[in-house]
């Protein structure tokens, strides 16, 4: 087996995997770094590897096996931007609070605003203040990934779409959460309480 192979053979049952494992891998084979920067830019163009963001990859096999499984993208949001957590619409989803079709998974962090476009799927990072990047779990599924509570996840999203609530009052929460359509009744009655804790304390913070 050729060398270029042999490495990303050793690196197919990865959910992800860094440039600088990959020089790791080939010091046992004695090859040069600009060696190693070829093997990984032909494998891209054969699409044997996917690049999640620079220096960072996923085999095409992992991801063909693994495509439907949306902790594993849930898991890879987690590691495209650290510290983070999956919130807004995807999380909502996740706990069957809507019914729409999600196409970005967005995630909240203390770092800057920032997207990544990849050819899993587009991951959209919004930033929160330090102080609210709180209530967060973490699942433990095929992969571990942490996630919004269900009433950190709805108070995420109305932060972000409504500028931080900027000029909005407590009793149009409500009306807003209704044409969002999503389903607070299915939500449990603590979370439900606790997302309006949460808004309560925040318009009063602010």
């Amino acid at each position: 087996m050729k060398y270029r192979e042999a490495l990303f053979e050793q690196l197919k049952t990865q959910p992800y995997f860094t440039k600088e494992a990959v020089h790791q891998l080939s010091e046992r084979y004695g090859l040069k770094n600009t060696t190693i920067d070829s093997y990984i830019s032909r494998s891209l163009k054969r699409k044997e590897i996917i690049s999640l963001k620079k220096g960072l990859y996923v085999s095409a096999d992992f991801h063909h096996k693994n495509k439907g499984n949306i902790s594993y993208k849930f898991y890879l949001a987690n590691v495209l931007r650290k510290p983070s957590y999956v919130t807004s619409w995807a999380a909502l989803q996740y706990y069957n609070l809507t019914t729409e079709i999600i196409h970005i998974i967005t995630s909240a962090t203390p770092k800057v605003t920032r997207d990544y476009k990849t050819k899993i799927g587009t991951f959209s990072y919004r930033s929160l203040k330090e102080e609210l990047f709180t209530d967060f779990v973490s699942v433990n599924d095929t992969l571990d990934f942490f996630i919004a509570s269900p009433s950190k996840a709805l108070f995420d999203l109305l932060y972000f779409r409504m500028r931080q609530f900027r000029g909005m009052k407590f009793e149009d929460i409500t009306r807003l959460v209704e044409e969002l359509r999503i389903d607070l009744d299915e939500m449990d009655k603590g979370e439900k309480d606790t997302f309006y804790a949460m808004v309560k304390k925040y318009m009063k913070y602010e």
